[in-house]
């Protein structure tokens, strides 16, 4: 069966995202993955690492618990975009280290918002000055990051042609200052 272009392109992220990991993170450490089991989870679960998932709990609110709960590593894959205050978890996690990714503000193209599922909007989508503020508040220093496009180029039309030169996806390494 043919995969879907939306299928491609998450691959390909998630290949860029593994290998971003790989140069940063020893397949030793204990990772605590922000967000439900996925198969970008599964894929460093593939390549060694340890990791433990939340298991779907409102982030904004029910945060103490993983917050406390030693873990030498946090990632967190396009999760900070659909809190409305994730301020309060980067505070308050005890982890020494971070790996996340958030999309990027496109000046071209709102916010993403489903009509229907509240937990599937994105309540922020930052520019990289305002996320690297977020860190440096929250006791976290950038040690490496890198941008990404998107692969909407195939698509047809200005916007897709637009995603092909604009980053759309920034990541980053980080440690507790």
């Amino acid at each position: 069966m043919r995969k879907s272009h939306h299928q491609r392109s998450k691959e390909k992220r998630h290949l860029k995202t593994l290998e971003f990991v790989k140069k940063h993170l020893d397949p030793s450490c204990n990772i605590l993955d922000l967000g439900t089991p996925n198969s970008l989870s599964e894929l460093l679960k593939n390549n060694g690492y340890t990791i433990q998932n939340t298991k779907g709990e409102n982030l904004d609110t029910q945060y103490h618990s993983y917050a406390d709960n030693y873990t030498d590593t946090v990632t967190a894959f396009e999760i900070f975009e659909h809190l409305l205050a994730p301020f309060n978890f980067l505070k308050a996690s005890k982890a020494q280290k971070m790996v996340a990714s958030v999309p990027l503000k496109l000046w071209f193209a709102s916010a993403y918002w489903h009509k229907t599922d509240p937990w599937d909007r994105h309540y922020h989508e930052f520019e990289i000055k305002q996320f690297n503020f977020l860190l440096e508040q929250t006791g976290w220093q950038i040690k490496a990051s890198e941008l990404w496009t998107s692969s909407d180029w195939r698509k047809i039309g200005i916007r897709p042609l637009l995603r092909h030169f604009t980053p759309r996806y920034y990541i980053v390494y980080c440690e507790r200052i």
